[in-house]
């Protein structure tokens, strides 16, 4: 039968990092493609406690909810963003999402009309594009480097396009790694008041800090909160499967927000939010982010080593401050999309570089997760995939030749 759907169906996308996920889940991978936490780095014990000490609560937390989302773990989180500065809102300007995916959907959903602008760094993060793109908006790329956009060429698309909205992950980018400058992060605020545009900040990965002597101040906290929506999620500090984010932003912004999710799926799942709420009270949460970065920051150091001691023509890449992934540029002269069924053959994945791009892509990229393999597993998949790509800058010089 041939099904009658919408027109806007034809936006719609797959997630290259989904299927990646699905070919490699058939056979032994080591896979450096998906975003994943170390399972073996989970709090059980302490999401055990806190399911515990939910059921003993009352029934309550099994119950309908609002759909603003439970408002004592609402008030854990304007605590929590309090210590990065971003002190603006109440729980009223907190919106509790089925991860902060439903975040970016949410958003689009009630700001973006057909046609309409956004901005974004190039490259960003595939997922969001993949959600403007359904709500038939134009995505524009601003140039940037490894502080951030660059001002005068955001300026000069803000006066061009009068886009609706600018999207920027400022801090550990996904999946270029990056973290903006502070003059920047001003810069950025101070345009879009002067413009009057609406910046949404996705910031999932700012707690997985290396160097905590450092301070990355959110574009949020150099708001005044009219401007600028915050989201972030509890999947890589607890676990992913509470599926559990917030954005925090103007009231008339998150209150339609809030409509908008009642004719999604009512509230996100109640009986997480207790027990996140249980966990965040009695479960050092910021203890447990510090043993999971220090030992990212390890495997993050071993993966950095192994690139540089290999010693490939052309292959360049920042060391990342934070975060899970490295973005890795190879000779121009290879397609790494080209490439990932010949890597994923020899055992080894990757997520090519290519659909992180809103304007012209770098087919030469790839993204590298190093969470959530072992040292061990980094040298044995790093060894096969360096193999490949040598093996093909040699066949495309003799082709040259």
């Amino acid at each position: 039968m041939k099904y009658a759907f919408s027109d806007r169906v034809k936006h719609l996308q797959s997630s290259a990092v989904r299927d990646i996920l699905k070919v490699v889940g058939k056979g032994d991978i080591i896979s450096f493609a998906g975003g994943l936490p170390d399972d073996d780095l989970f709090p059980i014990e302490g999401i055990k406690d806190a399911f515990d000490r939910t059921f003993k609560s009352g029934k309550q937390s099994m119950q309908y909810a609002e759909t603003e989302g439970l408002r004592p773990l609402r008030e854990v989180i304007i605590d929590r963003m309090g210590k990065k500065d971003i002190v603006n809102y109440s729980p009223d300007n907190v919106l509790i999402t089925t991860g902060s995916q439903q975040a970016i959907d949410l958003f689009a959903r009630i700001m973006l009309s057909a046609g309409d602008i956004i901005l974004t760094e190039d490259p960003t993060y595939l997922a969001a594009l993949q959600v403007f793109h359904s709500y038939e908006a134009k995505v524009i790329a601003v140039d940037s480097d490894d502080d951030g956009m660059i001002p005068e060429d955001l300026e000069r698309k803000l006066k061009e396009y009068r886009p609706k909205c600018v999207y920027v992950v400022p801090t550990f980018s996904n999946p270029a790694g990056r973290v903006w400058s502070l003059e920047r992060r001003k810069q950025l605020v101070n345009l879009v008041h002067k413009h009057k545009v609406v910046v949404f900040e996705d910031d999932p990965y700012g707690e997985i800090q290396f160097d905590r002597s450092e301070t990355y101040t959110p574009l949020a906290a150099l708001d005044d909160g009219t401007h600028v929506l915050y989201t972030s999620t509890f999947s890589k500090t607890a676990v992913p499967a509470l599926r559990t984010g917030w954005i925090v932003g103007p009231y008339q912004v998150i209150r339609m927000m809030a409509q908008a999710k009642q004719a999604n799926d009512l509230h996100s799942n109640s009986l997480s939010q207790h027990a996140l709420y249980q966990l965040c009270c009695h479960f050092d949460l910021d203890a447990h982010i510090q043993k999971i970065s220090d030992t990212y920051q390890g495997r993050m150091e071993a993966m950095v080593a192994f690139l540089e001691q290999a010693n490939v023509p052309g292959l360049s890449f920042v060391k990342p401050k934070g975060g899970m992934f490295i973005w890795i540029e190879v000779d121009p002269c290879l397609n790494m999309t080209d490439l990932l069924n010949k890597a994923v053959d020899r055992g080894v994945a990757y997520v090519p570089g290519q659909p992180f791009y809103a304007g012209e892509p770098k087919k030469n990229t790839m993204r590298l997760n190093f969470t959530h393999a072992t040292p061990e597993k980094i040298e044995k998949g790093l060894t096969l995939l360096l193999e490949l790509i040598k093996e093909e800058m040699e066949v495309q010089a003799a082709l040259i030749n």
